[in-house]
């Protein structure tokens, strides 16, 4: 059980909280095989420039790690791997008590190839200094992670980061946004979203509660800091509901490599156990409607918060509509840029859902679809 006793250090980490410790640790599982395996790759550097204590306890009162400890432990694993590879692993909380926590947790860090940089100050400070230097590692993958305690995102901190071979991943407190922003007064209040969303106030508040609006928001943003447009960038956002199926934020992907993206997705997918978010909706996804574009034939309901691999046969459906023979590998590739839906998971049951519901023939390496319209 962990000590409960010093909330200034550990502190309770919810449900959906928890989620998001292992979805990041499980991306970082994959991510870090597959570019230490790259010979252009020659080492990795993992950035948590806001990274709490390390340790938390859940509702039940029992330890928890959190994505420092989780990716600490990977990463060194790693490290003892590829030995010819170097890993840097850069922790940072505003919080020096923290990060003396972190520290006592980490004992055993450094390896000849596998070096933790701590510190205790601003995370927007440590990442402009990071940041000037990074276009001198070319040979270097990235990976940031940046999780503002006070919902502010400070994008002269991370451009750099947005613009160099690696990858961004953001959270974006929306319960905070759809909530707070139309009663903001106070001049921090106003700073701080009219910096996170690079809008004046007066038009901020225009979006209300939608939700949509302030995540379209965020990626136009994104993109715009991209210095070549020219080329493809892709944004994955994973969103965590909390036990009363709020939106609490969004944890965003960004990267300019369509590996990271799909794999990103899938990670995704697989922590919260073959479905799109945490939000629990309670067996609603199997209930029959009637599907007023597919000649009133029956469905399942979709809700656009929680897709499941039904939803993603009926997208397939929807794409493929009475083709014959049409090769399985052409299949997932329609996936691969969707920003949601993952093209290299559940391909099983995706299978089954088009035959069972779609009436779909699946054969060894192609899929007739039946014709719906």
């Amino acid at each position: 059980m962990a000590n409960t006793s010093n909330d200034e250090v550990i502190s309770r980490a919810s449900a959906h909280t928890i989620k998001k410790f292992e979805l990041i640790e499980k991306y970082v599982q994959t991510w870090a095989q597959k570019l230490l395996n790259n010979q252009y790759c020659n080492g990795l550097v993992f950035i948590d420039c806001m990274c709490n204590s390390g340790e938390y306890y859940d509702d039940d009162a029992q330890q928890v790690f959190g994505t420092a400890t989780r990716v600490f432990k990977v990463l060194r694993d790693a490290a003892g791997q590829y030995a010819n590879k170097q890993i840097d692993l850069y922790f940072n909380d505003i919080d020096s008590n923290k990060v003396n926590h972190l520290k006592q947790l980490l004992s055993k860090k450094d390896k000849r190839n596998f070096h933790v940089h701590f510190s205790a100050e601003d995370g927007n400070v440590l990442l402009k200094k990071l940041g000037q230097n990074i276009y001198k590692n070319q040979d270097v993958h990235y990976l940031l992670i940046y999780d503002p305690y006070d919902a502010t995102i400070d994008w002269n901190a991370v451009y750099p980061f947005f613009n160099n071979w690696g990858e961004v991943i953001i959270n974006h407190a929306l319960m905070d946004s759809t909530r707070a922003v139309k009663m903001a007064k106070s001049e921090a209040a106003v700073s701080k979203y009219e910096t996170t969303y690079q809008m004046n106030i007066g038009e901020l508040s225009t979006y209300g509660s939608d939700r949509a609006a302030f995540e379209k928001r965020i990626e136009n943003i994104i993109v715009a800091l991209r210095r070549d447009r020219r080329k493809d960038y892709y944004i994955a956002a994973a969103p965590f509901f909390n036990k009363k199926n709020a939106i609490a934020y969004n944890l965003i992907h960004c990267t300019s490599n369509i590996a990271g993206f799909r794999l990103y997705k899938k990670s995704a997918w697989q922590t919260f156990g073959g479905k799109s978010s945490t939000k629990d909706t309670h067996g609603a996804e199997n209930q029959l409607v009637l599907d007023l574009n597919g000649g009133c034939s029956p469905t399942t309901r979709t809700d656009d918060d929680c897709y499941y691999t039904k939803d993603i046969a009926k997208y397939l459906q929807s794409i493929f509509d009475g083709q014959q023979n049409v090769e399985l590998h052409k299949v997932w590739e329609a996936l691969d840029r969707h920003p949601i839906f993952p093209s290299d998971c559940y391909r099983k049951e995706i299978k089954d859902e088009l035959k069972q519901h779609y009436g779909a023939k699946i054969q060894k390496s192609s899929i007739c679809f039946s014709s719906r319209s």
